[in-house]
């Protein structure tokens, strides 16, 4: 499978730590430290299902609290959370998911199915590690390339 074939969906992290509206901001900032994770998916329940409504990041909380001396213990993560998510469906490709981070400037988009159904979630250190990968086996390649060249032409 090439990168060109790659989507969202065969890319994301399914392992998503996930927060509701009305969970107390402190203990959303516990959750990102136990869950080791920059950011947290927030979701409703809708019929059975995790509707994406927002994300709550690390700079979320020290940009609107911590810079501005708030007492998190009285905030809400609606209250600080981003509700305008930037989301890429499970079947775009990657190159779309990179052109939509880079058009809304941001490093993290929750994943979805139908109905904004939350899938998974996928990072811009998720996709420099393909591309990443990708450059190996190119670099590989070609120091092969010089290998098969001098045992084929001494």
């Amino acid at each position: 499978m090439s990168i060109n074939d790659l989507s969202a969906g065969a890319l994301c992290n399914r392992r998503v730590a996930v927060a509701s509206r009305s969970m107390a901001l402190d203990e959303s900032a516990r959750l990102m430290r136990q869950s080791h994770v920059g950011c947290l998916v927030v979701v409703e329940e809708v019929v059975g299902d995790r509707a994406v409504v927002g994300i709550l990041t690390d700079r979320d909380i020290v940009t609107t609290v911590v810079a501005r001396d708030a007492a998190p213990s009285t905030l809400r993560v609606a209250d600080v959370m981003t509700d305008d998510v930037v989301c890429v469906r499970e079947d775009d490709s990657l190159a779309d998911v990179v052109a939509t981070m880079v058009r809304r400037h941001v490093r993290r988009v929750p994943v979805v199915g139908s109905r904004q159904k939350l899938v998974g979630i996928l990072t811009a250190d998720d996709v420099l590690q393909v591309h990443a990968s990708q450059l190996k086996s190119l670099s590989h390649a070609l120091a092969d390339q010089i290998k098969v060249e001098a045992l084929v032409r001494p």
